[in-house]
């Protein structure tokens, strides 16, 4: 707490404090409970979280945090956006359909930016994303060349880089299940976050 927000009415300083203390407590084995898409709809008001999503939000730290963090983005963005520059915060999409007997070659996000593309290698897999030449905010992502996260629907980073000069990035698939097998374990989704500095 800054000595500035001591001169605070009682009110203010004890909801300060009250947030100072749940981002900061330490919750032994967190992570992100909550995917970017899930927060940034609640803070939109398209969507309300559910009593357990509203309880995974309580009982974690780092995604209060998260949660923080993007309120902060959307307000900033809110009040001074860049003119003529699309704003991004963040893409999400499922896992359609489960197919037992064909191994996963790609998914996409909800808003058709955002291709995930699995290539099998001899121990495992490569995951690749690329971003659509046609997203309204690619010629933006390209030029500042953000550093950019996959998360599954758990929270766990799949891929983490920065875009090359065509719009992709690559890595090594980083769990020991097949891609289509692991993002059934966590609720089947997925998102593509910009990782704040």
């Amino acid at each position: 707490m800054k000595e500035s927000d001591l001169n605070l009415p009682q009110d203010e300083l004890d909801a300060r404090l009250r947030e100072q203390l749940l981002l900061s407590r330490a919750v032994p084995g967190d992570r992100l409970m909550l995917a970017d898409a899930t927060l940034l709809a609640a803070l939109d008001g398209t969507r309300v979280l559910t009593p357990n999503e509203r309880q995974a939000l309580a009982a974690s730290p780092l995604t209060l945090r998260r949660f923080r963090q993007l309120s902060l983005g959307r307000r900033a963005s809110v009040l001074s956006p860049a003119a003529n520059d699309p704003v991004w915060s963040g893409s999400s999409g499922m896992l359609r359909a489960a197919s037992t007997s064909e191994a996963l070659e790609s998914l996409v996000t909800d808003d058709g930016c955002w291709t995930l593309h699995f290539l099998p290698q001899q121990d495992g897999w490569q995951v690749i994303l690329s971003l659509s030449a046609d997203a309204p905010f690619a010629a933006r992502l390209l030029r500042e060349q953000l550093l950019l996260r996959v998360i599954d629907g758990g929270g766990a980073i799949v891929l983490q880089g920065r875009l090359d000069t065509d719009g992709e990035c690559e890595r090594a698939w980083p769990f020991a299940s097949a891609p289509g097998e692991h993002f059934q374990l966590y609720g089947a989704g997925f998102a593509v976050e910009p990782v704040a500095p």
